[in-house]
């Protein structure tokens, strides 16, 4: 088997892996998306403050230490005990997580409720640049090493696992392997809750019809708080998945960005759809740079996605698994 086939077998097999990254950031917009029309911008901030939460409750850091210490003028930066077991401090991290949905659902949302859609995104915006301001003033801006047990690094030859086929031998990623689990796991949950539960059920009527779920007794703040906390703890997951592979960075908010392109593509309702969506980012961005890459200078994993999607609008603007929306005049 020539040796280009086994490295492009390879390539592949690793964009599968980074397209499950990708889905899981995508997971939560859909998630706001399809229970409130939201398209919900502070996302990716959302992973950034979840992740940056995490490592301070794990390193035991004093939450605003910074603006304490200079008003005060003291030296207080940990708490008494000097580190977290790592599932305690994403349980700790949860429970923060779920307490700004409410305060998000709160004070912000539930005064917009009936604007226009511009507003509501608008407003999304405004709140992802607020969250990353009080994540620094929070924890600071540091750049911090996540470490729940997870295989660390694609960059290093540690912790990768060979695995033999047709004789050869590829390289994974163990944290690529843990990702792709967890985000079945996350995917088969999530559509079990939204088929099985009553809260799920009265999801699921308040993403079909408003004011038919408010005619029936389904309490829609009720389901915007419990949207706004799923998709926090999924943002949670994709921040931990990320922080892992990258370190917990103010740049993680960025990969919002490459939800974006996996939206598009799986559609803006469909939790299979950001699956999907984020295999074929992945996919193709990894085979479009070892294939035409080369003859072209490289760097093309910065706009692939975006084009792709840009042909997806052209031609079929609802996604692979959207729904068309048919609007009467």
């Amino acid at each position: 088997m020539p040796d280009q086939f086994i490295f492009a077998m390879e390539v592949t097999l690793n964009g599968l892996m980074t397209g499950v990254m990708y889905a899981l950031v995508a997971l939560g917009f859909v998630l706001i998306y399809k229970a409130s029309g939201i398209f919900n911008y502070s996302q990716g901030v959302l992973a950034l403050f979840a992740a940056m939460t995490l490592v301070g409750i794990q390193e035991g850091r004093v939450p605003f230490s910074h603006l304490i210490n200079a008003i005060f003028g003291t030296e207080v930066h940990h708490m008494p005990w000097n580190s977290v077991p790592g599932f305690l401090a994403i349980l700790l991290t949860v429970v923060v997580m779920i307490a700004l949905a409410w305060a998000i659902q709160r004070f912000v949302f539930s005064h917009l409720v009936g604007q226009e859609p511009i507003i509501l995104f608008m407003a999304t915006i405004g709140l992802a640049y607020f969250l990353e301001g009080t994540a620094d003033l929070m924890w600071g801006s540091e750049i911090r090493t996540l470490d729940v047990g997870l295989p660390q690094g694609i960059n290093t030859a540690i912790d990768e696992t060979t695995y033999g086929w047709f004789g050869y031998g590829f390289f994974i990623d163990n944290l690529d392997i843990v990702a792709t689990l967890v985000a079945a796991v996350l995917v088969a949950a999530l559509v079990a809750f939204a088929q099985y539960t009553k809260q799920g059920r009265a999801m699921r009527a308040v993403a079909d019809d408003h004011q038919a779920a408010l005619s029936v007794g389904v309490s829609l703040n009720f389901v915007w708080i419990l949207v706004w906390s799923l998709a926090g703890i999924v943002a949670l997951v994709a921040g931990i998945m990320w922080g892992s592979k990258s370190g917990v960075q103010f740049s993680l908010s960025l990969i919002a960005l490459k939800a974006l392109p996996v939206l598009m593509l799986g559609g803006f309702t469909s939790i299979p759809g950001a699956i999907v969506g984020g295999l074929i980012i992945g996919v193709g961005e990894a085979l479009f740079e070892f294939l035409v890459g080369p003859m072209i200078g490289g760097a093309t994993q910065n706009w692939f996605a975006y084009v792709l999607a840009l042909l997806f609008l052209v031609f079929r603007p609802q996604g692979l698994f959207g729904e068309k929306i048919i609007e009467r005049v």
